[in-house]
């Protein structure tokens, strides 16, 4: 299984640019909730390899979740999709090693890391924050590795009104969930996770209009964006802080 770090691919923020020009120059189709969502949808950061090549990224639906300690994360309303391209073994760009495939792991191991770098433990210092982060980010890598283990189960979704089998799993600090997406070379893998908002009801469609995520529209009529410009938001936090989208 591939990750961020292994594959060097690093974050792509907002400061060379619009947000969603990371988004307009990925090779593949973005995923996002199907049109029965008539929320707030956004976007999060897309991931780029080492030659600026987009490998991933996220469009979020519902509540941004904000990563103020004092917040309650039992009243937060938010699912994630997380949209991975589908690549084979691979030579790094640097030409300096292989890059192992992406799979539905690779889908399952972002979707738990971006759970949990927009999760802060109510109980726990801001001290050892990194050092939690740091554990239960292995615990997901590890967790993402054995999709048939007892730690997660069966779950049919709908993928561009097709019926697609997904592996679920649910913690304290919401649910995350993976699956691809057709079998040609162009497809991807589909990962997802959230907060107060059921995964069982989801359905996930390829995004017509990405740039409508920026402006907090999906493609169904949709409720105005809250704004709260008080909180941090989880995605402006650092790249190095939040590295999972």
């Amino acid at each position: 299984m591939e990750t961020t770090s292994r594959a060097g691919v690093q974050a792509v923020t907002a400061d060379a640019g619009r947000k969603v020009d990371g988004y307009l120059s990925a090779a593949f189709p973005w995923y996002g909730l199907d049109d029965a969502f008539t929320g707030p949808r956004w976007l999060l950061q897309v991931g780029a390899a080492a030659d600026g090549t987009v490998e991933h990224g996220a469009t979020g639906h519902g509540q941004e979740p904000s990563i103020k300690v004092e917040s309650t994360p039992d009243s937060e309303r938010f699912a994630v999709v997380v949209t991975v391209a589908s690549r084979p073994v691979r030579r790094s760009a640097d030409g300096t090693g292989v890059l192992d495939a992406t799979s539905t792991a690779t889908a399952a191991w972002l979707a738990g890391s971006g759970l949990l770098s927009r999760t802060w433990p109510t109980q726990m210092d801001r001290t050892l924050r990194q050092d939690w982060l740091d554990q239960q980010t292995m615990l997901a890598w590890e967790l993402a590795d054995d999709l048939g283990g007892e730690g997660w189960s069966a779950l049919t979704l709908p993928v561009d009104g097709v019926p697609t089998p997904f592996r679920y799993r649910e913690s304290e600090y919401g649910w995350v969930l993976a699956g691809s997406a057709g079998d040609a070379p162009e497809g991807v893998h589909i990962g997802a996770y959230g907060r107060g908002m059921s995964a069982y009801g989801l359905g996930f469609a390829v995004v017509k209009d990405i740039a409508a995520y920026e402006n907090g529209v999906g493609g169904a009529p949709a409720r105005a964006r809250a704004q709260d410009t008080g909180d941090a938001r989880a995605d402006e936090v650092p790249a190095e802080s939040a590295t999972a989208d």
